[in-house]
Formats: structure tokens, C-alpha cells, sequence
């Protein structure tokens, strides 16, 4: 992998590892910063190729570690499953936390959004790094403080970094 110049994904942010596939020139599975979005890390991997379907991917969004992104070719169906990217579908899957479960999608709330005020332990551990300490934080937050006026308030609960809440916040709604 080759960042651009000033970027080093070894820095104080720690690097994330993203799987490309599809119409890309170079596949393959990519070290970048995290915060990284997904444009530039299909730069890295040489951009996409003519037959990409690129108003089929989400390249604003923020890649998530361990993730695989599928860059589709034109015509070609999107698989289902969970996108590698915080900010929505990249291939028209369906984003973690997402379904009709508690905190998942439910009347009036955009497919894919977990609801801050509702969601149990197993939706907020579909959000990018949150295991079943940091969901138990969040439930006790809530618990103790009452239901989130707004999703940035998320930075309260301890463990929640600004790295943290930036790859979450495209991802939560509070309701």
C-alpha cells in the first residue's frame, strides 16, 4: 500500500484494513487511516475501472476495519450483507443494525439507522468497533441519563473517542 504523502496510516489514529473487489484496477485488501473515505482508498488501489457502476457505491463514506467494499460493474446485481463503509449502502446492502429489530429500521426511521434511545446490546454492536463492553456503556449512559437529546452526545460515554463518533454518527438517529 501507498498513502499519499503526509498520510501514515501507523500514526496515533491506527490504521483500519479495507477489502476491495469488483471493478477496481488493483483488488485487494488496503491499509489506510482511519477516517479514511471510500474515494481515496479506491485511489490507492489505482481508481475504479471503465465498467464501474460508481453511482452504485457510496464514495463519501468512511471505511470501516476489517470491511470488504464491492465496487460493481455496470448491470451487475449488488450482493446483500453489510457495506464496509459508514455513511450508507455501498452496494445497496443493507447497513449494520439495520431490519426491523429494536433499534434497527421501524416505522419512519431511514433503513439502517440504529435509534440511540432504543437500540438493544446486539444492534449497537452492529456499529463499526462497538463490542459488548462499549454497548453495555451506552445502555448505562442512557440509563443513568435519560434518552440522548441528540446523536453527538454520544462523546459522553466513556470509551467514545472523536474518532469513534465521527464513524458512528452517519450511522445513528435519535428518536
Amino acid at each position: 500500500m501507498t498513502p499519499r504523502e503526509g498520510d501514515d496510516p501507523a500514526d496515533e489514529t491506527g490504521g483500519v484494513f479495507v477489502h476491495l473487489t469488483g471493478a477496481v484496477v488493483s483488488p485487494g485488501v488496503r491499509e489506510v487511516p482511519q477516517g479514511y473515505r471510500l474515494y481515496q482508498v479506491l485511489e490507492l488501489a489505482g481508481g475504479a475501472t471503465p465498467e464501474a457502476d460508481l453511482a452504485a457505491v457510496n464514495l463519501a463514506a468512511v471505511v470501516v476495519d476489517g470491511g470488504q467494499v464491492h465496487v460493481p460493474r455496470k448491470g451487475e446485481a449488488a450482493p446483500p450483507g453489510p457495506p464496509a463503509v459508514s455513511g450508507g449502502p455501498v452496494t445497496g446492502g443493507r447497513m449494520p443494525g439495520g431490519g426491523t429489530g429494536p433499534g434497527g429500521a421501524g416505522a419512519g426511521m431511514p433503513e439502517g439507522m440504529v435509534n440511540l434511545n432504543t437500540a438493544d446490546a446486539p444492534a449497537l454492536e452492529m456499529l463499526p468497533r462497538v463490542g459488548p463492553v462499549l454497548a453495555e456503556r451506552i445502555i448505562a449512559w442512557r440509563t443513568e441519563h435519560g434518552p440522548f437529546a441528540r446523536a453527538e452526545d454520544l462523546d459522553a460515554v466513556p470509551g467514545i473517542g472523536p474518532a469513534l463518533l465521527e464513524a458512528m454518527l452517519p450511522l445513528v438517529v435519535v428518536r
